[in-house]
């Protein structure tokens, strides 16, 4: 930012009175929440070359205020490669589009959920999703969308829905170990998942390795026939 050293340059009728937005806090937090959260943290930085992507840290929207904050467990912000970050000051960098909460055994009582949704709506986002490990096949996944000005609930077919932001799809899924993880995928019925880098480079080694198989399996073919009619 420009301004700023320009101003500190300047003269002004009061000495400033900095606030603190801290940018850790000390939260516990399950080996299944971990692995889910950071497997859907390595989806979403495939896209890092046109968006920010940010997964736990804390997300400030009142910059008199520094208790107006949420950690969610991955967030979006369009039209910006993805760089190094302590926190997100939406004053700075503009309120993420898509936020993600993976639901805790502390998030599901609905008052702290409803608290929650407050915060959300403050923040200005215009999708979110809340994925609940636990719950019943079919009631894991719900996503809310800013529509004139509300952030209302969306009606979930199943455990799929259209990514409203980033144009994909979400599902439930098996991954990671996991019976029921959130994935992106590029089709409806959740058949083109996106890729891990892991995954990805998985893959293309099985790939060639069941091209190689093939090669050699048509040059034994072959060998057989020359063989064969040579005899």
């Amino acid at each position: 930012m420009q301004h700023a050293p320009l101003a500190r340059r300047l003269r002004h009728v009061r000495a400033p009175s900095p606030l603190h937005f801290p940018e850790e806090a000390v939260v516990p937090e399950t080996k299944r929440h971990l692995e889910i959260r950071t497997l859907l943290y390595l989806v979403l930085k495939t896209f890092a070359d046109r968006a920010a992507i940010g997964s736990d840290q804390f997300v400030y929207w009142a910059a008199s205020d520094p208790s107006r904050c949420l950690a969610p467990d991955a967030f979006v912000r369009l039209g910006t490669p993805d760089t190094p970050f302590g926190s997100w000051k939406t004053w700075e960098r503009g309120a993420p589009e898509l936020a993600v909460e993976i639901v805790s055994e502390h998030d599901a009582d609905p008052q702290t959920w409803a608290d929650k949704l407050r915060k959300y709506h403050d923040l200005g986002v215009l999708e979110l999703v809340a994925f609940d490990p636990e719950a019943a096949p079919g009631e894991r996944l719900r996503v809310w969308d800013r529509i004139d000005g509300d952030l209302v609930e969306r009606v979930v077919e199943g455990e799929r829905s259209p990514c409203a932001v980033l144009g994909l799809h979400w599902v439930v899924v098996p991954a990671g170990g996991h019976p029921a993880a959130l994935r992106l995928a590029r089709t409806s019925d959740g058949a083109e998942l996106v890729l891990t880098p892991e995954e990805a480079e998985r893959r293309r080694a099985e790939t060639e390795q069941a091209a190689r198989a093939t090669a050699e399996r048509r040059i034994a073919e072959l060998e057989a026939e020359l063989r064969r009619r040579g005899g």
